[in-house]
C-alpha cells in the first residue's frame, strides 16, 4: 500500500512540475484597435500564435499556410438586420524554401523572407496598419460593433492534407471572433 502511494506521489509530482512546460497550440488575440489614417481606416491586431508541432513540420517539408485575418464592423438597428458596412479578409501565406534555407510570408504579390520559423511567427503575430476601409465607409457618431479573428485556411491546403484538417484537431488553428464596440 505504502509503494502505491509512493508511486501516486511521484507521478502527481512529476506530472505537476511537467505542467506549465507545457502550452496549448492555437491562437489568442492579446489586443485590437480600429484608428481612422489619412487613407481611410485601419485595423492593428496582435495575437498569440502557438503552431502544433505537425504545422510547423508540415512548413518544413514544403506545405504552404494560409492564414486569414478577418474582420467585420456592424451597426445594430432596431427596425431590420444589423448593418455590416465593413467586412474585409486578407490572407498571409507562410511557406518554406528548403534551397534558400528561408522561410517566406506573402501577403498578395508582396514577401519578406525570414530565417527562422520563429521570426515569421513573431510578424504574423503582429499585425499593424491593415486598411479595412475607406472613410466613406463608416458614419460618425454612430455606435458599431467591431469583429476580428485570425485562423487558419484549411480549403487553402493541398487535398491531401484537407483530409487530415477534418479529422486531425493538428490542423484546426484559430482564433475566436473578439468584438469590442466602437464609436468614431
Amino acid at each position: 500500500m505504502a509503494r502505491r502511494r509512493g508511486a501516486l506521489w511521484a507521478f502527481l509530482l512529476a506530472f505537476i512540475i511537467a505542467a506549465p512546460a507545457v502550452h496549448a497550440e492555437g491562437i489568442n488575440l492579446k489586443s485590437a484597435k480600429v484608428e481612422a489614417v489619412d487613407e481611410g481606416w485601419q485595423v492593428d491586431a496582435e495575437f498569440d500564435i502557438q503552431f502544433s508541432p505537425r504545422l510547423e513540420e508540415a512548413v518544413n517539408r514544403g506545405v504552404p499556410l494560409y492564414f486569414v485575418l478577418d474582420f467585420e464592423m456592424s451597426r445594430p438597428r432596431w427596425y431590420w438586420f444589423d448593418e455590416k458596412p465593413v467586412r474585409f479578409s486578407q490572407t498571409y501565406k507562410i511557406s518554406y524554401t528548403p534551397l534558400l534555407r528561408q522561410y517566406r510570408l506573402s501577403v498578395g504579390n508582396v514577401y519578406q523572407n525570414f530565417t527562422t520559423f520563429e521570426e515569421i511567427t513573431r510578424v504574423l503575430s503582429k499585425l499593424r496598419g491593415v486598411a479595412i476601409a475607406d472613410h466613406n465607409a463608416i458614419k460618425k457618431d454612430s455606435a458599431y460593433q467591431a469583429s476580428v479573428r485570425l485562423r487558419l485556411d484549411t480549403a487553402q491546403l493541398p487535398k491531401p492534407f484537407q483530409l487530415n484538417a477534418i479529422a486531425s484537431r493538428d490542423w484546426s488553428l484559430s482564433s475566436d471572433w473578439h468584438r469590442w464596440s466602437l464609436a468614431p
